[in-house]
């Protein structure tokens, strides 16, 4: 018998257990014919990358099955005829997957990048950022008091800039006087 891995997507109305009870179905379909299902995972209620049939969302779920080919095809069958199924795949496949998929894999990395963002609440002030790495500390974030007096000194230090004078400027001034 060969190796499959099939991927379905289920509209985003039906509820998680009717996707299992759905999903029961599909396993007895192959049973019956023959075949075994060695992992199935459910991997959620995602975003899809376009609108299927006015669906935004849908629920994945993956089988890993070693099946005769005439098992695949009447589980399909019944993919087709079914109206909560939006979407399916089924590949054959060399050898099965010793762990999860990289999709439930990828679950936990999800919320460990997140605890390494930092705290995400309101700042209370406009420059209450932190200093850029490798910044020197005067222009690390000070609080509003202080930023509102530098301006006052930018000002009294910072040199006048002289205009650049034109030939034709001059000459139009010594005629005047």
């Amino acid at each position: 018998m060969a190796l499959y891995e099939s991927v379905f997507i289920a509209r985003q109305d039906v509820s998680a257990t009717q996707v299992d009870s759905l999903t029961d179905s599909f396993e007895k379909i192959i049973s019956e014919n023959g075949g075994s299902v060695e992992r199935r995972e459910y991997w959620g209620l995602r975003t899809l990358a376009y609108r299927i049939k006015k669906n935004r969302k849908g629920h994945y779920v993956m089988f890993n099955m070693e099946a005769p080919s005439d098992a695949v095809q009447e589980m399909e069958r019944n993919m087709r005829l079914n109206e909560d199924i939006l979407r399916y795949m089924t590949i054959r496949i060399e050898k099965m997957r010793e762990d999860a998929s990289p999709i439930m894999q990828g679950k936990g990395d999800r919320d460990r990048d997140r605890a390494d963002r930092g705290p995400s609440g309101p700042r209370r002030y406009e420059n209450d950022r932190p200093a850029a790495a490798g910044a020197p500390a005067e222009t690390a974030a000070k609080p509003s008091e202080k930023v509102a007096e530098e301006p006052a000194k930018a000002a009294e230090e910072a040199p006048v800039a002289e205009t650049p004078v034109t030939e034709a400027a001059e000459e139009k001034k010594e005629t005047e006087e």
